[in-house]
């Protein structure tokens, strides 16, 4: 079990593959072994490397396991996972509260990006409109009182709603259940209020918008952000939720392999 320990983290990484690196961010809740399809299958290619965030996975926080913790301190997690391993630049590619930390990492390290791959996020998440103010606050109360476990119950027939995700939602639950209370609180609200939004047309780097069709309500206007970006491409795939790479692992690895080819060093560089 790979592990990197720093002054204030023990954190948990996968490698596998060689070649250029790829670094994968997971979503809340999630950890390296969400990543696992899309290792093996870009690891043919690719160095590929997965994290676990401080309070997630295996990962802890040394001096304040509980938290509270902050999309700062996730990003410090992926550059000393990334500098360890002398893996700079790396292609980023982040999922939901991954995209976060991508987004971050690109416009405050941004040498550390070779490429910019977001999934089902947002540059910033500062939430307006009552609707999706009380979603959030709904999802903070259940987290707290029912944990983890009650979390994944509420939210699995929203990612897998068709009957042949049954093993999915299954999947799922029990995955998201592996979260320790306080740490898994502390990373849900780490992102609220947090926002380089005004920041994207900084973005230098190649970037790809991965988008669902039926993704959550206030991450709807990808488009709109993506347009102010120097060098962005949007993909909608159609019929997939929120939780994409895991819906449908097969149409995100064909589209994140295509915008990975065209941005490959060429030999000799």
């Amino acid at each position: 079990m790979p592990l990197l320990r720093t002054s204030s983290t023990e954190l948990h990484y996968e490698v596998a593959g060689t070649g250029e690196p790829i670094l994968l961010l997971h979503g809340l809740g999630s950890s390296t072994i969400d990543w696992q399809l899309a290792m093996d299958h870009f690891a043919r290619t690719h160095k590929v490397i997965a994290i676990d965030f401080r309070g997630s996975g295996l990962s802890r926080d040394l001096r304040r396991p509980n938290g509270p913790f902050t999309v700062g301190q996730f990003t410090e997690d992926a550059r000393a996972v990334l500098e360890h391993l002398g893996a700079v630049p790396a292609h980023i590619v982040g999922l939901s509260l991954g995209g976060v930390v991508a987004f971050n990492l690109a416009v405050e390290a941004p040498q550390f990006v070779r490429t910019l791959t977001i999934v089902n996020s947002a540059p910033g998440m500062i939430v307006s409109g009552g609707a999706a103010r009380s979603i959030i606050l709904l999802r903070r109360v259940v987290a707290w009182i029912f944990g983890p476990r009650g979390m994944a119950k509420l939210l699995a027939p929203k990612l897998f709603p068709r009957p042949e995700h049954e093993s999915l939602r299954g999947t799922f639950i029990e995955r998201m259940a592996r979260n320790r209370r306080g740490p898994y609180a502390a990373s849900q609200i780490a992102a609220i209020s947090w926002s380089v939004r005004h920041r994207v047309g900084e973005i230098d780097a190649p970037t790809l918008v991965i988008s669902a069709e039926h993704d959550y309500p206030f991450l709807a206007n990808k488009q709109a952000w993506a347009r102010e970006m120097k060098d962005a491409e949007y993909v909608e795939i159609p019929d997939t939720h929120h939780a994409l790479p895991l819906e449908a692992p097969g149409v995100f690895h064909a589209t994140l392999a295509a915008f990975l080819a065209k941005h490959r060093t060429p030999a000799g560089d």
